[in-house]
């Protein structure tokens, strides 16, 4: 029986910064930590459809996942603004698995991921963000984005963390 959450990875995509392969390692092993708790895992996929965009195009190796991300379910949604609940099919599947926990991990700290955070929360999900499997283009800015999500109500616990919790006590 699936739990109530889900293991949430936004934007490891071939298009995104180089700074993701500090972070794969650790994102494949919260993956692995998912599908043992029978957590589900959802992958968010961004495109741009603006036309002066030249990156996340529709149909573009770019838009792809990363090769080197684990894939272990079929949950992968498609986002056209930052915040992933944007994606019907997301939204859809939040309602359907009656999902009210979500530990998140990606590659923009400060758009996709904060503001994905930031809706979650507003609608009174619990949240927590794992801050060894979270990256950006300035990684500088990271540990004020720590701050951010944690001001919003967000746990922010380390990879670590989990793999040695009791998942009844998450």
């Amino acid at each position: 029986m699936m739990q109530k959450k889900a293991l949430v990875i936004i934007d490891i995509q071939n298009d995104i910064t180089k700074n993701y392969k500090d972070i794969i390692d650790n994102i494949n092993k919260s993956i692995d930590w998912a599908v043992e708790n029978n957590i589900h895992v959802v992958y968010i996929r961004h495109e741009n459809l603006s036309p002066g965009t030249r990156t996340f195009k529709t149909d573009t190796r770019g838009a792809e996942l990363v090769p080197d991300l684990k894939i272990v379910s079929e949950n992968v949604f498609t986002k056209y603004k930052g915040n992933a609940l944007t994606s019907e099919g997301f939204a859809d599947f939040i309602r359907i698995n009656e999902i009210d926990d979500f530990y998140i991990t990606g590659a923009d700290a400060v758009a996709c991921v904060k503001s994905t955070c930031y809706n979650l929360r507003k609608s009174n999900y619990g949240v927590s963000v794992l801050s060894d499997c979270i990256t950006s283009y300035d990684k500088k800015k990271i540990d004020d984005m720590v701050d951010y999500y944690e001001s919003k109500g967000c746990k922010i616990i380390c990879l670590n963390d989990l793999l040695i919790q009791d998942p009844e006590l998450v």
